[in-house]
């Protein structure tokens, strides 16, 4: 007969237990939210060159389905293509890239400034949005109140000029060598990914519990899975209203079709807010060409959008990802807040992951319910 003073003690030690293994684990999640809030730029920039390793092997593997060669010499392949067409579209439209670019710079600047003018000639407080770079080229030309023309400047104002150049040009230089790094970075880790897929994924479950290292491996190989088919219907989708965008708003008429056609295509890759973003500016482009070129633009934007969320994706897509778009929209907007740029950018991959891990657990309990009844 089990005394009941040890049942209180073996009781009172289970709490202690439970307890010290519930703090530490709330210590470890938290330390891990600090960490990723800590170092988020640098997470990101690996996962996108994951991303990137997951693309190159997609479209090996699709390689190997017409012809029968080694991994590394289809992989050889897809980046020899991949590399020749990119340098192909530099050299032969690399000089329509840069004066379109910069049309489109001064393009969307003056069209923002006359935004501003209607606004606030309507009696609308601009002062709450991002218009105070912004002002017009009469306004930039006009001299100061006290300048005495053809006067010299001051040594304090030359030494004030000569900082500011120095500080702009400074930021210009760090700016561009950081995002050089940051392309080469995820550009080595991508290619370094999937030239060896077999040893990362094997490392990856090496790190898993023994007892739970089969149910790592089934998710892991759907995860992979489902990245590979919507990588490569997304990079599909991207080409197609790229052409689309480019061909229409060359028919239309419209400065700086190509260039539109580029940033259309790359915001294809953030569903919903990149659509969003990419109309914006076709429409706000356009409106230098006049409110016909500005509704045409407008009327050739809803027929990209409805070609890619009707046609393209369900076609597409419809195996690769089923993600509600509410909670897609959400989980966007929450990461775009909290980590910029590259939380909107790669919400729906992550979004994914979480996705085939939950379907997972829940078909296992639905199957272990299944087993109990």
């Amino acid at each position: 007969m089990t005394d009941p003073a040890d049942n209180r003690l073996q009781a009172r030690n289970d709490l202690a237990w439970a307890i010290s293994v519930g703090g530490i684990g709330v210590v470890l999640f938290a330390a891990l939210l600090a960490f990723t809030w800590q170092f988020a730029a640098t997470l990101f920039l690996i996962f996108s060159g994951v991303l990137l390793g997951v693309a190159l092997n997609a479209m090996s593997n699709l390689l190997g389905r017409v012809v029968r060669l080694p991994h590394a010499l289809r992989l050889t392949v897809v980046c020899l293509l991949v590399a020749g067409m990119l340098s192909g579209i530099v050299f032969l439209g690399g000089t329509t890239i840069a004066q379109q670019t910069t049309a489109l710079s001064n393009t969307l600047k003056s069209q923002l400034v006359s935004v501003k003018g209607f606004l606030e000639r309507n009696g609308i407080d601009t002062s709450f949005f991002d218009f105070g770079s912004l002002s017009s080229p009469s306004d930039d030309a006009a001299p100061a109140p006290n300048a005495t023309p053809h006067s010299l400047p001051s040594a304090g104002t030359i030494a004030a000029s000569g900082g500011a150049i120095f500080s702009q040009s400074l930021k210009l230089i760090l700016g561009t060598a950081s995002a050089v790094g940051n392309f080469f970075i995820v550009l080595f880790l991508g290619i370094a990914f999937a030239t060896q897929p077999g040893v990362y994924r094997d490392g990856l479950l090496f790190m898993a519990p023994a007892k739970h290292r089969a149910r790592a491996t089934v998710i892991v190989d759907r995860i992979g899975e489902t990245l590979d088919r919507w990588l490569i219907a997304q990079i599909i989708t991207m080409v197609a209203v790229f052409l689309v965008t480019w061909i229409g708003l060359s028919i239309i008429g419209i400065q700086s079709s190509f260039i539109l056609g580029i940033q259309a295509g790359l915001l294809a890759f953030i569903p919903t807010v990149g659509a969003i973003l990419g109309g914006l500016i076709v429409v706000l482009a356009s409106l230098a060409s006049g409110w016909v070129a500005a509704l045409s633009a407008f009327i050739l934007f809803l027929g990209v959008h409805a070609l890619e969320s009707y046609v393209l994706t369900p076609i597409i897509q419809r195996q690769a990802l089923d993600i509600p778009p509410a909670t897609l929209f959400a989980f966007q907007i929450l990461l775009g807040v909290v980590f910029g740029i590259w939380g909107l950018a790669l919400a729906l991959p992550l979004m994914a992951i979480a996705k085939v891990m939950i379907d997972h657990f829940k078909a296992e309990d639905a199957t272990a319910a299944i087993t109990t009844a």
